[in-house]
Formats: structure tokens, sequence, C-alpha cells
């Protein structure tokens, strides 16, 4: 019989998403310090590889959208931003 899988705290937390894409640019780059570092156990070194995937996912999805949003307002025609 298949093992139940966990629903600690701890797991929940990991399968949240961001309320923003910043927040995820945050999180992925704590998690890639800590991945490089070296020091992570490999139980965890796995976990924190998992997450970092879900927010570039996460992340990636919003830029799509945002470019998607920007297409339509500018009526199939992406503009060169002036910084003005």
């Amino acid at each position: 019989m298949p093992k139940a899988p966990s629903t600690s705290a701890k797991a929940q937390a990991d399968l949240t998403l961001p309320a923003s894409y910043e927040e995820a640019v945050q999180e992925l780059e704590q998690l890639l310090a800590k991945l490089e570092s070296g020091q992570l156990p490999l139980d965890q070194l796995l976990t924190h590889y998992q997450r970092g995937a879900s927010l570039l996912a996460f992340c990636r999805e919003r830029l799509t959208a945002i470019e998607n949003q920007i297409s339509v307002l500018d009526e199939g025609t992406l503009k060169p931003w002036d910084g003005a």
C-alpha cells in the first residue's frame, strides 16, 4: 500500500506560491545561495531544488502573462521603451 503524502506545515508552506514575482525572485535568490553553499544535507538539497524549480516556473508564467498583456495593449506590436 502506498504511503500517504506528508501534510506537515513545512510541506504545505513549500507548496504555497508567492504573492508576487518579486517575492518569488527573492526566495529563488535565497535558495540559490543555500544550494551554492554546499552545506545542505542531501535530502534538503533535493527539497530546495524542487522548490526552486516551482518558483522558476511561477516566474516564467508571470513574465509570459505580462508580455501577453503588453502585446494586447500595443495591439500586437511591441514598441521600444524610451524610459521617459
